[in-house]
Formats: C-alpha cells, structure tokens, sequence
C-alpha cells in the first residue's frame, strides 16, 4: 500500500518567503491595477520564484497494513464444568474460532481462564484480567473487540469502560439455561478464633434459586470435624445463627450441609464450611517435688520455659512428722494446701507432675482415690521416678497403683547404661526422630550420654516406648480410661540437661511427652492428617502398627478416589493427590478420618453458579457489545453472524455482532521526488523569466 504526499523543505526561513511573496506581489497588483504589459507573466515568474524557494517535493509511503486484534477469552472455571456447561463452551469455541478465520483482517488471540482471581486470595472468575493480559502489547487503536464465552458469573468487572484500556465492543455469548435452579448454603459471618469452651456465633443462610416452595423451612445438619452435633430448621433465603461451644485447640472445621432439590444443576455448594483456630487459655500444670535432688528444677526450667504453661509447684520440704521445735509463726514455709489442689480444683489442672514425690503422710490416702478418678476421667499424670518408689513409701502403694502403667519390683539398679529408644518407640511421636537417635539399620549407638540409676519394673501397660541398657522399662506411655499417664523409671534426665558427656535431648523429650499426655493431636500415636498446598493434597497417616493401606479421599462432589500411602519413615505414612475442585474434602483411613479444604474455605466460585446475563449487561452494552445465549442442544448454530465494522458505525444488532477494523499500518520505506529543484526547477524559472523579458520588450 502507497500513500502520496507533498513535503516542503524551504531554502529560507517562511518569514523571508513570506516577506518576499509579499512585496512582489504589490508590484505586480499594481501593474495590473495600471494595465501594465506583462503582469501576469510577472506574477507566474515571481510565483515560481517563490515556490523554489519553498522546495516542494512529492513522498511516497511504502505502509504495509496491520491486522486487527480480537480477543475471544474462554471461561474454564468450575462453574463452567457444571451441567453440560463444559460441552457447550467446546462447541461455541470451535464454532467461533471457524466463523472468526473467515476474516483475514483479524488477529484472533485465545485466552483461557481457569478459577482467576488469585492476587485477590479467592478463587473466581477473573475474565477481564485475561482480557487485559490479551491486549498488553497491543495499541488501543489496533483493538478490534473482544468476544467472552462464559456463564455470566463473572468477578472482576470494572465499574467503568474506561478501565478496559481501548475504544471496542465486548460482546458476551453466555453457556447454561435462563431457568437454572440452585439451592446452597453461604457463611456470611464466622469468627476465625476463639477460645477453647467459648461460645461462638456462626451466621450463615440457605438461598433458593428458581426452587418452587422457597417459603418452607429445610433442614441443615451441622457438624464438627466430620461429627454431626446439631440439625436446625431455617427458612430459605434468610439469616440464621448457630450457636457453640470451641471443642478443642487447634483447626475446628465446622460444616453446613442441607439435602440436594430435584433439578438443581449441583450439589457442590449445599455443604459450607469454615475453619475456626480453637485457642487454649494457658496450661495449667501442678509440679509436686519430693525431696530436693540433682534434677530437681529440669521439669520447672523446661515448663516456666513454655509461656502458654501456668505452673503451680511445690516441693516438700518439712513433711508432718517433722517436729524440731520452731515456732510455726517463725516458719516462711507454705502449708501444702491438699484439699484444695487434690479434692476442690484437681480437675482444672491439665497435667498433674509427682517428680520423686513419696508418701509423707501430706496427701491422705483416701485423695489417691481422687487423683485416679482424675485420670480416669481425662485427666494426666507423670511420675518421675526415684529410688523412693522402689520402697514402702512408693506411690504405688496407694490407691494411685490401680492406674499406674508399671509395677516396681523393689529394685533400684545403679551403674552406667544408655538410654535406647524401643521398637514401639521408634514409631512413636514422642520418641520418633528424636535428637541423636541414629537409624535402625545402623551400628551406632544413640549420640547422648549414659544415666546411671534405673528403679526396676515389671508387666508394663502401654506402650514401653524407652529402655534401659538390658531391655527394662524406662518410659511407658498409657491411655487408662479417657486419661493419659507417662512414667519415666529413673530420675537422672538431668544429666542430659546438664550436658554430661556431651548431654542428650531431654528437652524434645520431656516436651514431647508433656504434650502428649496434655493431648495434643499431632503426637496421637494413630493419626491421619491431611493438608493442601495449591491444588496438591498431602495425606499422612502415622500408626504403631501394620502398613495401613490406601486412604479413601472423598472430593467436594461425592467422588471416592483411593490414595496409595507410602511409608516415609518409621510409624508415618504419605500419599498425594492433585485436587481437581475446589472445596472441602473427605479423608478416611480404618477408623480415621480427616478433613481438608483446597482453595478458600468458600469460593466465590461455588457462591452464584446459575448462569445470568445481568452481571455482565450494562457494561458490555457501554462498550456497544452485545450478550447471546448458546443453546444446549447446538451451540455453533445459535451464534450470532459476525460483521467487520468501520468508523463509528454501531456494533451489534439483532442476530449479529461487531468487530471493528483498524487502519493501523507499518511504514516500510519512503520515496522522496523534488519537484524543482536541480536542472528542472532552473529550466522552468527560466522559462518563465524569459517570456516575461520577451512580453515585456515588444
């Protein structure tokens, strides 16, 4: 393509010209004024004169003509997977993509979205993001349109047309039926912490959609980690409130769920969950001493070291028998208030501590009957023992023995052994991975120190998760009722706190073991749990018995997928899967279950699913677009004709939809031709000049 056009490169500045053309002019106006011979031919030469001067010269543009560009963005959101929704869009597309190559003038750029919107932090429909990725190289002039392929549940578009950046029509051909029907349950208000045995409010509704008898009241079951607590009966399409009490520390996922209605295109949004961080009020732990020893204050250093831990210790410094004669108003000592620590408040403590404690006659025999009933009834106990429980004054000779994992022989052993790790143990979590513990197929031995005291012990209960040097008891863990107990057979854990030989982990240790008797679920010795990273799930499963098998994981939709577990180490088991849908999922294993979610606990995604035309109308129609609906039956022939556009004409009608073409062109080179310059502009002045002379002289 060649475009012609006249340049001027003047040989003096146009004010000279200017002033030239000027005076010559008056000149010859007035000869013809007077009738003078030869003005006109005056008035041509001066007139030549002035146009050489100007320099005039003829260019011509060599422009290679720029295709137009049209974006069609396709929405592969999860919405878009339901009801058949999926099919239509393959058909509009292919179909689209036919009509659109019928335009060589066009650039057409596909642009696919799948669940946008993650710079917001929730998963939706972001169309007019990928409609800008589109047009980012493009100039707003060579913007021809754009065409969506969608279900109108769109979520990121602009409150102006001047935020799209160009000056082109947004048509939209909408998949899905006008009479969709839906039913789902949406959390409109849910606290996302609270504390343990605080009352909480979760306010949520259930919304119909095109569902007849919308003004009967449906049931909604509620649940607490997969556990039904509650049903309530709320109207549809109004709020509601459930009220309750934080079970537990820790993630809480509480779920709403209602029963599908006939027609609905879904049931993957009649469940809504939220996940609330269940938060303790600090520990309380009773710390009972004996008599002063060596490794008195490892327990107290380690739980002061814990500030979620309110300890309460006392140690027993004059027992009842002993009678010296002091005045009690002399003595700084604090009587052990037992009535009140064993009979009044035992059950607001979480962990109860007899480090080397023995019988003094400060506890009565019969409070032993209260702190098993404590056990018993989900209470936890230590007991580090010392050389005292291997006598007549052993707390197993209470009524505490009843519960106490292992019985002592009235043996105490003394000279150096090291502490090992037993084959429960290694599958344990509170001695698995422990510091220094080298692998099972190693022959080395664990790199901590040697104790030097173990109290002999026999028909252990539990799980006996260390040992002494020949094989004997030294840590047992056991559940007696909804309780947890730990024993610890000797009590010189201390040399490891003090660094002898090098030390050990009695920090891990003793931490661990603190945590487990106070329940927390990450060292339950039969455990499934499940986390999602992206659109990844990982499941892990730890166990103190056999391999155990795959895992059964439930999606939003209802579907069972099998999950190969894999060992990865002593006692834990891993799977992965790649979660196709987002939303809350079931993971099951045995007796086991567990629940995690993949994306945002509720997606805008899964919010609106019936497919509408209104979100998207008034401003495609500000852009001179225009919305058609694709038939389920034949997508590709209910798509509207397309019609290239030129100028400001309009750009949809009935049946058909715009595009406008862009005049927008690339210079490729320029030819310039002077006009008079050189021998041809001489000649002519000349010629010219000469005829005035010659008119003049007759």
């Amino acid at each position: 393509m060649n475009n012609w056009t006249v340049d001027f490169a003047p040989l003096m500045p146009w004010l000279v010209i200017a002033i030239l053309a000027t005076i010559a002019g008056i000149f010859v106006l007035f000869g013809l004024i007077k009738g003078v011979r030869g003005s006109i031919l005056r008035l041509l030469a001066w007139a030549c004169l002035a146009l050489a001067l100007a320099n005039p010269s003829v260019l011509s543009e060599d422009r290679d003509p720029l295709k137009t560009v049209v974006a069609v963005v396709v929405d592969e959101s999860d919405s878009q997977k339901l009801d058949g929704r999926d099919k239509q869009t393959n058909e509009a597309q292919e179909a689209l993509t036919s009509l659109l190559a019928k335009f060589p003038q066009f650039d057409v750029r596909e642009v696919v979205t799948r669940n946008g919107g993650a710079a917001s932090g929730d998963a939706s429909t972001a169309l007019f993001s990928s409609l800008q990725s589109a047009f980012q190289n493009v100039p707003p002039d060579q913007v021809g349109g754009a065409i969506f392929i969608t279900d109108g549940q769109v979520h990121d578009i602009p409150k102006v047309t001047d935020a799209l950046g160009f000056n082109a029509p947004v048509h939209a051909l909408i998949t899905g039926e006008d009479d969709d029907s839906d039913r789902r349950i949406t959390i409109k208000k849910a606290p996302r912490f609270g504390i343990v045995n605080t009352s909480q409010e979760i306010v949520y509704a259930v919304t119909d959609t095109n569902i007849p008898n919308s003004d009967t009241p449906v049931e909604v079951r509620i649940s607490i980690d997969g556990e039904l607590i509650a049903v309530d009966q709320v109207l549809p399409n109004q709020d509601a409130s459930f009220y309750f009490d934080v079970p537990h520390g820790g993630k809480n996922v509480i779920e709403f769920s209602v029963d599908t209605v006939e027609g609905e295109i879904t049931p993957v949004n009649n469940r809504a969950f939220t996940v609330l961080d269940g938060i303790r009020e600090n520990l309380r732990v009773l710390l009972v001493s004996g008599e002063p020893h060596a490794g008195e204050r490892t327990w107290r250093n380690l739980l002061k070291s814990d500030g979620s831990v309110d300890l309460v210790h006392f140690t027993i410094l004059r027992p009842p028998e002993k009678q010296d004669g002091t005045p009690i108003n002399q003595l700084s000592l604090i009587a052990f208030p037992t009535r009140e620590l064993f009979i009044e408040k035992i059950d607001e403590f979480d962990l109860i501590i007899f480090d080397r404690y023995k019988r003094r006659g400060v506890l009565p025999v019969l409070y032993f009957d209260n702190i098993a009933r404590y056990l018993t009834d989900g209470g936890a106990i230590l007991v580090a023992a010392g050389p005292e429980h291997a006598d007549v004054t052993s707390i197993h000779q209470t009524p505490l023995a009843s519960v106490l994992p292992v019985e002592p022989t009235g043996q105490v052993k003394t000279g150096p052994f090291l502490p090992s790790v037993s084959a429960q143990g290694r599958k344990h979590p509170v001695t698995r991975g422990l510091p220094g513990l080298q692998p099972i197929d190693s022959d080395k031995d664990p790199s901590w120190s040697r104790w030097f005291r173990l109290i002999e012990s026999t028909n252990p209960q539990g799980d006996t998760i260390m040992e002494g040097g020949n094989g004997e008891p030294l840590l047992v863990l056991n559940r007696p009722g909804k309780g947890r107990i730990a024993m610890l057979m000797s009590d010189h854990v201390w040399l490891w706190a003090r660094g002898f030989e090098g030390g050990g982990p009695h920090s891990s240790l003793l931490r661990r073991t603190a945590h487990w008797l106070m329940k927390e679920p990450e060292l339950d010795e039969e455990a499934l749990t499940a986390k999602s990273e992206g659109d990844k799930l990982f499941i892990k499963r730890q166990t103190m018995g056999d391999p155990p098998g795959s895992a059964q994981l439930i999606d939003p939709t209802g579907k069972t997928i099998n999950v190969e577990l894999v060992e990865q180490s002593d006692g834990t088991f891993q799977g992965e899967l790649k979660a196709d849908t987002l939303g809350l999922y079931r993971v099951a294993n045995g007796e086991l279950t567990a629940l995690v979610h993949v994306g945002p606990a509720n997606p805008r995604e899964y919010a609106e699913i019936v497919s509408t035309p209104d979100k998207l109308s008034s401003l495609l129609t500000t852009t001179g677009g225009a919305i058609s609906r694709v038939t389920k039956e034949n997508a590709a022939r209910s798509l509207p004709r397309i019609v290239p556009v030129r100028g400001n004409g309009p750009t949809s009608g009935s049946g058909w939809i715009g595009l406008k073409t862009s005049n927008a062109s690339v210079l490729k080179g320029v030819t310039q031709v002077p006009l008079l310059a050189g021998f041809l502009g001489l000649g002519i002045l000349l010629l010219v000049l000469g005829g005035m002379w010659a008119r003049e002289g007759r």
